[in-house]
């Protein structure tokens, strides 16, 4: 697996040893920064992968009535894009991004660069890199995004999403992040200033952990794979849900995730699509009572903030939907975690089209579709990088209140 992955990488490699020359900052900790989620699990028709629109394609492909995604890419700054079979107002063929294309990760990590995010966790899912072909996509996509962070200055930090993982799967996660390791110099900061560490060492998230969802694996299950990174010398961040300080709501009544949270460096609940613009209030307390308890117990707390929430063409028109109102709903939730002294912010997500939280720049026009199949653009009156503007700013003051600090 390791001769596989250095061969498919070292083209990457060498542009990203390049560009590390000029990188001048290094990134030591996770506080005073506003990071997003970066899925890069996109793949389209013709981009040489092999996979077709994957994560594109609905119930019956990516075509007028079948898909999957309810947001689209305004793609006018790709060096690469693909015709689809959906069509704008004009009658012109709608086109999308590969995140296979190292050129379009190459231009998100100039978006966060022009636009002042500080940086993403690369989403590594593990019951895609148990396969070749999964494996071999997010290889591929992580190989363009170091040499990318490096060359833009951004931070960048390995997160692995355990969701539809077996019980015995652990032994996969830190199998991979030591092929990364070696890669990438992971322990070697003067070689990658980019990758992000925390409390003085490599910062790995694990995401997925408590939830009472039905997944196969538990905390137990979760202690081994965050104890095995530990072991190996990582700091670690641990994504949960909700209502984990409780053990109620979205949470496994299990007291062992409190001990296993107090074993980590930081933690991040998941809120997407817990609350709406109406209900947030109520969620207030919560985000309060959660940095108190994790001042206490020394574990580095990361609240979550999200644009908004969309999934109709993933799961029906019935299904939930969360307004942006025009950007106010997520600087709503951005206020309240710096008033409540969060000194570090997760954004939901920097290129989730699928669940309609993408931050990166979305269309104003979308295809025009006669057979059900609707998609949700940026408001009227805004700009497609409105939502990156947002980010952008939250990351200044992040900054500005570490400076006065």
């Amino acid at each position: 697996m390791k001769k596989t992955l250095i061969t498919l990488l070292l083209p990457l490699l060498v542009a990203g040893c390049s560009s590390r020359k000029t990188a001048m900052t290094t990134y030591d900790s996770y506080r005073g920064l506003a990071m997003a989620g970066y899925q890069g699990w996109f793949s389209a028709e013709g981009d040489g992968e092999g996979r077709g629109f994957y994560h594109y394609n609905g119930h019956n492909g990516f075509r007028p009535g079948s898909a999957k995604v309810d947001m689209w890419p305004d793609v006018s700054e790709y060096e690469k894009t693909y015709p689809t079979e959906f069509r704008m107002a004009d009658g012109s063929a709608a086109r999308v991004f590969s995140s296979y294309d190292p050129s379009t990760v190459d231009t998100h990590f100039r978006w966060m660069k022009e636009y002042g995010l500080d940086g993403v966790f690369m989403q590594r899912f593990v019951n895609e890199i148990k396969s070749p072909k999964g494996r071999a996509h997010f290889n591929a996509v992580l190989a363009s995004a170091m040499a990318s962070a490096n060359r833009y200055e951004r931070a960048i930090s390995v997160m692995y999403d355990l969701s539809g993982m077996s019980p015995d799967d652990g032994g996969i996660v830190l199998d991979d992040i030591g092929g990364i390791a070696k890669v990438y110099h992971l322990f070697d900061h003067s070689a990658n200033p980019s990758y992000l560490y925390h409390n003085g060492h490599p910062l790995v998230a694990v995401w997925g952990v408590g939830f009472n969802d039905g997944r196969r694996y538990s905390t137990a299950d979760c202690a081994e794979i965050v104890h095995g990174l530990k072991s190996l010398g990582y700091s670690v961040l641990i994504g949960v849900p909700t209502h984990w300080r409780e053990l109620n709501g979205d949470t496994l009544d299990d007291p062992a995730l409190h001990d296993l949270i107090r074993e980590c460096d930081v933690v991040m609940p998941w809120f997407v699509a817990r609350y709406t613009p109406d209900t947030y209030a109520a969620y207030k307390g919560l985000i309060e009572a959660d940095a108190a308890w994790c001042a206490e117990c020394g574990v580095d707390y990361a609240p979550l903030v999200f644009p908004g929430f969309s999934w109709k063409n993933m799961y029906g028109p019935d299904t939930k939907q969360i307004p942006r109102q025009k950007g106010r709903f997520m600087e709503m939730q951005i206020d309240h975690c710096l008033d409540s002294g969060a000194e570090m912010l997760y954004i939901a997500m920097f290129d989730e089209i699928d669940e309609g939280t993408a931050i990166f720049k979305c269309a104003t026009e979308v295809p025009v579709d006669s057979m059900g199949t609707v998609f949700v653009p940026i408001e009227p009156g805004l700009r497609s990088d409105h939502y990156l503007r947002i980010a952008g700013r939250a990351a200044k003051r992040l900054k500005s209140r570490r400076r006065s600090d």
